[in-house]
């Protein structure tokens, strides 16, 4: 597989692990919280500390990262003026980071954000990237090299624009690029709703029970399939009909007869036909199977024609029928009900999947005509890869939520399809507050009043709770830090023990049980804690084995083998993510 490689490729690489711990601390709660959240502060710090209680638990990630194109005034540009991404580049990359180009500058920037969104996926979840041409080919092969190029899903084009400018020069770009994931190969996803244009080609002209249409009644094969090559005559001209060359019957040959058999009498009968049967197959003569025989009219051609003109007469034809008023080839009838819904492309125009300008016009109708942001995207859009994931209670994620349409369209998806879906939107901007929450809020409590004082967009209820990036778990020296609440430290703990989530316990000082394993963590701040036979005494959980975290360990080497016991040094052995 095609390796990337770019300048300060090394120092990023693992740089999700370096990455420090931060809690999050809830500001308040909006609505009824509803399980969703809106963190602020930088994604990579935001994405580390999700993971104690997300690792391997989100179903769907959108993201929209800036797009590189030199003009933005993104904080990663080329001039790299932010003073927190000057000092990030600094630390991570060294003085490197001076020399890098643009394209190296944002691959730096990526790489580890992504690293930690794979991290997140579950399972069965996967990650949707909105890109352009700048980046487009430079993030293929980066999400190839973390999530595995049997992973890859699709190259979704989006028709990004309804119109081009007059003034436009070169190749017009018409569409963006959406990138697509799965956590595992042949991620499921499901088929879109129908529409009534694609229900229209459904008729009814022989009064059948159900409305159809017409389809073929081959299917491809034939050299794999030789039993399902042969032939079946015609009521109503006595013609042999064949599949087409390198094609079989659709069905096997007794649910082929017992179908026939609904026009009129027909019987198995050797026909001696190896060489027709051979030319179909494109095998020769001698290596076409042998003894297939044919399905034939019992009667004679006027009597099993008298018998299916009446069928075709009265209706419901049998499921496989003759065309042209009966003159032509077998067809086959496929059911509406059971053609299930509209398969999904790699194309999705704007007249399904939105605009920008139709985003522009949204953000003016939730901000009461005022202009707040740049380059939304349409709710559309994200609600189309909504519809395509097939867990109606997915847990979305969103890093890069900017003016949080993703937020949006889970909302509406709610109200529309019944679902749970819950969100967590990232913003590390100063604009979280004012417009990614703002929007949020007015969502859920509808906007846009119109004449009669009616709300243009009816509420969809809902609400979240709003985090700040906290301090860091472990500080720089490698201690606790003293300052965070324990329940902070002792879910961090539990994690890189187990990487599970974390319960609080009954039981003073027990983290937990896993794999017959007890973990206590017999921390107390401003004071040291000693694993002795007094603490031992009070263990009250029984496990097959025991890790204990305390400051000093007083028990001997032969009492710990005996007891099934390891023991950590508090805070220094304490596991890093």
């Amino acid at each position: 597989m095609p390796i990337l490689n770019w300048i300060g490729k090394d120092k990023v690489i693992n740089h999700h692990q370096q990455a420090p711990y931060r809690v999050l601390e809830p500001q308040y709660t909006y609505g009824d919280g509803g399980g969703n959240m809106l963190i602020h502060g930088d994604n990579l710090d935001a994405l580390k500390a999700l993971l104690p209680r997300y690792e391997g638990r989100i179903k769907l990630v959108y993201i929209d990262p800036p797009y590189n194109t030199g003009n933005e005034g993104w904080v990663y540009n080329d001039n790299v003026n932010d003073p927190k991404i000057r000092k990030w580049l600094g630390e991570v990359v060294g003085r490197e980071g001076e020399d890098l180009s643009r394209h190296d500058k944002w691959l730096c920037m990526v790489y580890p954000r992504l690293r930690l969104l794979q991290k997140l996926l579950a399972d069965d979840g996967a990650i949707f990237i909105s890109i352009d041409d700048t980046e487009c080919m430079s993030l293929k092969f980066v999400c190839d090299e973390i999530f595995g190029t049997s992973c890859f899903v699709a190259d979704i084009s989006w028709q990004r624009t309804y119109s081009t400018r007059n003034d436009s020069k070169g190749i017009v770009r018409e569409v963006e690029h959406i990138l697509a994931y799965g956590k595992q190969p042949d991620w499921q996803l499901d088929k879109l709703p129908r529409t009534e244009k694609m229900n229209a080609k459904y008729k009814n002209p022989d009064n059948d029970v159900r409305e159809w249409r017409s389809d073929n009644a081959f299917a491809p094969g034939a050299a794999t399939h030789q039993g399902m090559v042969y032939a079946i005559q015609h009521p109503f001209t006595g013609a042999m009909l064949y599949p087409s060359n390198g094609s079989c019957w659709r069905y096997q040959q007794d649910m082929m007869l017992d179908i026939m058999r609904g026009w009129c009498d027909y019987e198995l009968r050797d026909l001696q036909d190896a060489k027709e049967r051979a030319k179909i197959c494109g095998v020769p003569e001698s290596e076409v199977r042998q003894g297939v025989m044919g399905i034939v009219l019992s009667q004679s051609l006027e009597e099993s024609a008298i018998h299916a003109q009446k069928v075709y007469g009265r209706g419901q034809w049998p499921r496989f029928f003759f065309s042209k008023q009966g003159k032509g080839g077998i067809a086959r009838k496929t059911y509406l009900e059971n053609v299930g819904g509209k398969l999904v492309t790699n194309f999705w125009p704007h007249s399904e999947t939105g605009h920008t300008d139709e985003a522009k016009k949204e953000m003016l109708a939730i901000f009461d005509g005022v202009t707040t942001f740049d380059t939304p995207k349409p709710v559309r859009l994200i609600q189309r890869i909504l519809e395509i994931c097939p867990d109606k209670d997915a847990l979305v994620l969103d890093s890069f939520a900017g003016s949080g349409t993703t937020a949006h369209a889970v909302l509406n998806m709610n109200k529309r399809d019944g679902g749970n879906r819950r969100f967590i939107l990232v913003e590390m901007e100063d604009y979280a507050e004012s417009i990614t929450a703002e929007r949020v809020k007015r969502v859920i409590d509808g906007y846009g009043a119109t004449e009669n004082g009616r709300m243009a967009s009816a509420p969809t209820g809902g609400g979240f709770a709003y985090y700040e990036l906290g301090e860091r778990l472990l500080l720089e020296d490698g201690n606790i830090n003293e300052n965070l609440d324990t329940e902070k430290i002792r879910e961090y703990v539990w994690y890189t023990e187990t990487r599970s989530e974390y319960a609080p316990q009954e039981e003073d000082y027990l983290l937990g049980v896993r794999a017959n394993t007890a973990y206590y963590f017999y921390y107390d701040k401003g004071r040291v804690t000693v694993l002795d036979h007094d603490f031992l005494h009070g263990v009250r959980t029984r496990a097959g084995g025991y890790l204990i975290y305390a400051d000093i360990n007083t028990l001997s080497a032969e009492e710990m083998d005996a007891a099934n016991i390891r023991f950590k040094k508090i805070p220094r052995d304490i596991a890093r993510l």
